[in-house]
């Protein structure tokens, strides 16, 4: 059984702690821990992008116009490993890893909370709205 095929991998991580710039594996912001992620379960190496977690607009700006966007496809479903990207206003400025667990939730590096693991109905009750679901596509 691989990664992609058990949700255990993301065990290890809950409870991790969030510091802006972390890229893991002791402690990660959210980019940190979704890279992490990435290249130690399901074998992609994502480029590290330099942005100040706590400067938002930097942030948002990222999101919607780097290169890298171009790699991820929009799906409906998710199924593991899948990057779900996330808001708490009318902006995404937040990433977490779609696990296969307990009927399916997402696994994300939060500031002041640290790495958790959140059902849907979790995610709603801390502010969180999905924005959309993203899947790995090898470029041609």
């Amino acid at each position: 059984m691989t990664d992609e095929d058990s949700p255990s991998w993301a065990i290890q991580y809950i409870g991790r702690p969030w510091i802006a710039g972390e890229r893991g594996p002791e402690s990660f912001d959210c980019w940190g821990l979704f890279l992490w992620v990435q290249k130690t379960h399901f074998g992609r190496d994502l480029p590290v992008i330099p942005v100040d977690a706590l400067n938002l607009r930097t942030v948002l700006h990222t999101f919607k116009n780097h290169p890298e966007r171009k790699r991820w496809a929009a799906v409906d479903l998710p199924k593991q490993g899948d990057a779900v990207l996330m808001r708490q206003s009318r902006h995404p400025v937040h990433v977490g890893v779609w696990v296969d667990a307990d009927g399916g939730g997402v696994l994300h590096c939060a500031q002041q909370i640290g790495v958790v693991f959140q059902q849907m109905s979790s995610l709603a009750s801390h502010g969180w709205q999905v924005e959309g679901y993203y899947r790995w596509k090898e470029l041609p």
